[in-house]
């Protein structure tokens, strides 16, 4: 059987194969309108929350309509107790809670300084950060107005009491997020984790489709259907990929600052390697659905052991290294830095060693798998 007609016989069982057919394309067109979606406002506002005054004081009050006044928070709610706030966070009610403790107002008339105490849904980090934000936001600049009123008391000129109420100044500058939103942040490096999670697949649900039947794959060396599988595989996630970073990346405001060669040569070993991934899983499953099951359960350890969502640091370190072996974890940092970040080629040449370096290893370990089931075929 002559390569081209390999090549042919591999496009066509892709094409007339329609759960694979449904993961390439479905799955990667599908997930670049799905993931963005709820995050197309970028930052969550208006997160409602209840204020618990133990104070009730004029400034404590006072304190209310500024935490009300900011985007960030919407009192919805006014308890009097802990317990009815805690009650209603739990219900669902509100987001977060804001308590004012007892002699607020005393404590500021003598110099103290009171604490306030914010909670908030942990479970979502941008609802968290969001509610924290506002509340810190308006006591702040109620410590700020109280600060310099107290300086002016004691003598001090209105303006240099408005310079000297902090002792440092933030002028705050986003450099690689300008709009400071979860699209810009996160969606560039997920993109590139389902193009491997889809292409393994793919190739994956390819091997088990034809595992235990006989045809053109059996009637040709493991390598050459290695090749054409890569091969033809490569060349459609090259157009998806495409895709991804031109006109979805368009479509949703993300940087796009790396050079077409830049992006296609760092691909071709990143393709390679997700493919080898998916034969190789293919391979030692026993059938064909599991291929599936395990691509979507490596999922969410390889979304974080990445390090994009969650410090690195505080990942455990066997997580790390094994998120290491896998295409993914050094593609982002790569597309991330020259893509998002306006990086030269020199600041990727190690993640592009290290794909290389996989797709060899991938490639290897699936060509023994593949080797190694058609053996058993053959003898049974």
């Amino acid at each position: 059987m002559s390569f081209l007609a390999l090549l042919k016989a591999e496009l066509k069982a892709l094409l007339t194969n329609p759960v694979v057919i449904l993961t390439v394309f479905g799955g990667v067109v599908f997930y670049s309108f799905l993931y963005p979606l709820p995050y197309s406002h970028q930052t969550p506002r208006e997160q409602k929350i209840s204020v618990v005054n133990l104070d009730m004081s004029q400034t404590s009050f006072k304190l209310e309509r500024m935490v009300d006044a900011t985007p960030q928070v919407y009192v919805v709610r006014r308890d009097y107790s802990l317990e009815a706030a805690h009650q209603a966070f739990l219900q669902g009610e509100v987001s977060g809670i804001l308590v004012i403790p007892e002699h607020f107002y005393k404590d500021l008339l003598l110099g103290k300084s009171p604490t306030l105490s914010y909670a908030g849904d942990a479970s979502y980090f941008l609802v968290y950060g969001t509610i924290v934000e506002g509340l810190a936001q308006a006591g702040g600049t109620l410590a700020a107005e109280t600060k310099v009123a107290k300086l002016v008391l004691d003598g001090e000129p209105l303006s240099q009491a408005q310079n000297q109420y902090a002792a440092t100044k933030l002028n705050l500058k986003p450099t690689f997020n300008p709009r400071m939103g979860y699209v810009d942040y996160v969606v560039p490096a997920v993109f590139i984790l389902i193009l491997q999670q889809t292409m393994a697949m793919a190739s994956g649900l390819m091997v088990g489709t034809q595992k235990h039947g006989r045809g053109y794959w059996s009637r040709v060396s493991t390598s050459k259907l290695m090749l054409a599988r890569v091969g033809v595989l490569t060349v459609i996630y090259y157009l998806l990929s495409m895709y991804y970073f031109g006109a979805s990346f368009s479509m949703h405001g993300v940087n796009q600052l790396a050079s077409m060669g830049n992006l296609l040569s760092l691909l071709l070993p990143f393709l390679v390697s997700s493919c080898a991934i998916g034969l190789w899983v293919g391979a030692v499953t026993p059938r064909r659905e599991l291929v599936t099951l395990v691509i979507l359960i490596s999922s969410m350890p390889l979304v974080f052991g990445a390090g994009f969502i969650w410090p690195v640091e505080a990942i455990p370190s066997a997580m790390v290294w094994l998120s290491q072996l896998f295409p993914s974890t050094p593609a982002i940092k790569g597309f991330l830095t020259i893509n998002q970040m306006g990086g030269d080629w020199s600041d990727i040449s190690l993640p592009y060693s290290q794909l290389w370096l996989q797709s060899l290893a991938w490639i290897l370990l699936a060509w023994w798998a593949l080797k190694r089931q058609g053996r058993l075929n053959n003898h049974h």
